[in-house]
């Protein structure tokens, strides 16, 4: 299903920041329109203060990318744009070149669900100067969000700890599209469904739930809701117990629960969203018990995310699953993945590559150079650490990963260990090249992933740092780069 063209009109051009489009066009006036160029994609810090990251959003960038062109309205709009002269900000000759505009890019990325690491690529995009800049904003939208939402609910399907976790948060979520796209991101972090009925019809994914408290309200007696809402729904009864009163709400499911048996149906639990989750869940689970009913889940809501889930467990509460809404699709603490989209080289046809760097006051914002590529290196299945390296320089023997924060840190990986490249090929010339898996295998892959790490990394709390480098040769060019531009050119 094209996701994108049934959410919104099919042409998306418009998707970008103004100034992609005036650096388009003045590349595009000049002679650096026949300039080829390499942009990266990559993250600075893991969110959540973890030691991890989920990538995720590359089935949608496809799409955006497969998709993109310039619609005759599109243009019209661009056409209606004025400088501070009160002329047309872009000529008529430009507009005409972005009515043909056709995909000419080399597209790499880093596969859905795979685990990554700070100034990693996740994406890479080799082409036409005027092209690879268009794609800037739309891709860090894409990839930036639905990275961020992975990662978040990876954490929380962790610290729920092989505990069912549902996706409850269309209500609260930044919009439509920011409700699809987490629902679609949280699934691919683990969690087991989605309340939001219409992204389990784009995606694919699982969709749960019962009733609110409207519902209780709307009867004089809580139990003859229960009651009403067994007749309606005999398979589907979670009942919402805290309206009035928890402990006695408990009790009016259990009486609703063996009406249900007598009829050859069977209560599927309990939803407590208020109140001491732990002691409530622990008092409601002895009333479960006692009344005959060992099997049915208490599921827990209330502004839950990682850390009050991992506290509800130490202080023994007999919660079976979760339903994580607010702090999960708005990434609750940590709103924006803060990901960019840095030039890391240009050239003429046939000619080598220039290699460019940004530089700063701040090393960690000191971009790298050149056609990036990260290997993975695993010792016992286990991942041992990750080298960024510059595919026109393959690795061919042992290879030293420097410490780009500390250039006497260094590691040596041997020739022989077992290893992958990570950033796959997507389009190869503007044609498509790869297929993205199904969501449910996307998912499978982050569970897979993570358990190839040491447990270390995926502390809440002070996680280890996963050793990530640059490659020996591009961490000396990089050295040289940096005093080049400022001034040290002997």
């Amino acid at each position: 299903m094209n996701t994108l063209a049934e959410l919104y009109k099919p042409s998306l051009g418009l998707l970008t920041d103004l100034y992609q489009l005036t650096m388009a066009y003045g590349y595009w006036k000049t002679d650096m329109k026949d300039l080829e160029a390499v942009f990266n994609l990559f993250f600075r810090q893991n969110p959540f203060r973890g030691g991890f990251t989920v990538a995720a959003g590359l089935a949608t960038a496809v799409e955006y990318l497969e998709n993109l062109r310039f619609d005759q309205a599109e243009l019209d709009c661009l056409s209606s744009l004025r400088g501070n002269d009160e002329k047309p900000l872009f000529d008529r000759a430009f507009l005409e070149y972005l009515s043909n505009l056709q995909l000419l890019c080399d597209v790499d990325a880093v596969p859905e669900g795979t685990v990554v690491f700070p100034n990693e690529p996740l994406l890479r995009i080799k082409g036409p100067l005027v092209q690879a800049q268009l794609l800037e904003s739309a891709m860090l939208n894409i990839i930036n969000f639905q990275t961020l939402i992975a990662t978040k609910a990876a954490r929380v399907v962790m610290a729920a700890a092989g505990d069912s976790v549902v996706e409850f948060g269309l209500r609260r979520a930044q919009g439509i599209d920011g409700a699809l796209s987490a629902a679609r991101a949280a699934y691919i972090g683990g969690c087991q469904a989605t309340s939001n009925v219409l992204a389990g019809r784009i995606f694919g994914i699982p969709v749960k739930g019962t009733i609110a408290h409207s519902w209780v309200m709307c009867f004089d007696d809580e139990l003859d809701s229960f009651r009403a809402y067994a007749q309606a729904m005999p398979n589907n009864c979670i009942f919402l117990v805290d309206t009035f009163d928890t402990l006695q709400g408990v009790r009016n499911a259990t009486v609703i629960g063996q009406e249900l048996r007598a009829k050859g149906h069977e209560m599927i639990g309990i939803r407590l969203d208020s109140g001491d989750l732990a002691w409530l869940s622990i008092q409601a689970r002895e009333i479960l018990d006692d009344a005959g009913f060992p099997n049915a889940v208490i599921f827990a809501s209330n502004d839950l995310d990682e850390n009050i889930i991992v506290s509800l467990k130490e202080q023994g509460a007999k919660i079976d699953a979760w339903g994580v809404g607010t702090r999960l699709v708005t990434a609750h603490d940590d709103p924006a993945l803060g990901g960019v989209y840095k030039l890391s080289g240009i050239r003429r046809s046939g000619g080598p590559w220039e290699h460019k760097i940004k530089l700063s006051e701040q090393a960690v914002k000191i971009s790298n150079s050149g056609v990036l590529q990260v290997r993975r290196y695993r010792r016992d299945g286990q991942c041992a650490g990750d080298v960024i390296f510059d595919e026109e320089h393959p690795i061919r023997g042992d290879c030293t990963m420097v410490d780009p924060f500390d250039v006497t840190r260094r590691k040596v990986m041997p020739k022989d260990a077992a290893h992958e490249d990570l950033l796959a090929p997507i389009f190869r010339q503007g044609q498509k090249v790869y297929e993205s898996p199904a969501l449910a295998i996307i998912r499978q892959r982050t569970g897979q992933q993570l358990a190839m790490f040491h447990s270390g990394i995926k502390r809440f709390v002070n996680p280890h740092q996963y050793p990530v480098g640059l490659e020996h040769g591009l961490n000396e060019r990089k050295q040289k780069l940096i005093l080049q531009a400022r001034g040290f050119n002997h």
